[in-house]
């Protein structure tokens, strides 16, 4: 069989397409934690490249500043469709209120939390969700952002 040199470079278009926004991801959260002050350090490229996470982070008071790029992937939604919302947009009629209270309960207490939620993509379908939640703290120990990895779950 012959595959055209023309199919061969929309495979690597799409391929490099990823690359650069993954790249142009690492680069915003790198700048993120720097602006903020990030006592930790994360290795931001590992979390989603290697591990294929979708990073999502809110300020303080839990509203998204930054969501990487395969979110539409996992859920159908841009970065600038959720800045400035909650997590709980992803939620729904199926979401475990009992697994949703623990984890506002490790927010309330500042202490990471891994869970596995039933989310809604923006379609309105439900999916299993993986969710590794960290609180993030300044060089003089305040709280200023949180930081969620996520990944399908099937």
């Amino acid at each position: 069989m012959f595959v055209s040199p023309l199919s061969c470079w929309d495979i690597y278009s799409t391929f490099l397409e990823s690359v650069n926004q993954a790249a142009e991801d690492v680069l915003k959260l790198t700048e993120l934690a720097k602006s903020n002050r990030w006592k930790q350090s994360i290795d931001f490229k590992k979390e989603l490249v290697s591990n294929d996470h979708v990073i999502v982070v809110t300020n303080a008071d839990l509203k998204i500043v930054h969501s990487t790029y395969n979110m539409l992937e996992m859920n159908g939604y841009t970065n600038e469709e959720v800045l400035g919302k909650r997590p709980s947009i992803f939620q729904g009629k199926d979401t475990c209120q009992i697994t949703s209270a623990r984890i506002r309960t490790a927010i309330r207490n500042e202490q990471a939390f891994e869970e596995v939620l039933t989310n809604y993509k923006k379609d309105g379908s439900a999916y299993k969700c993986w969710i590794k939640g960290v609180p993030v703290h300044d060089y003089k120990g305040k709280l200023v952002n949180f930081i969620a990895f996520e990944r399908y779950v099937a």
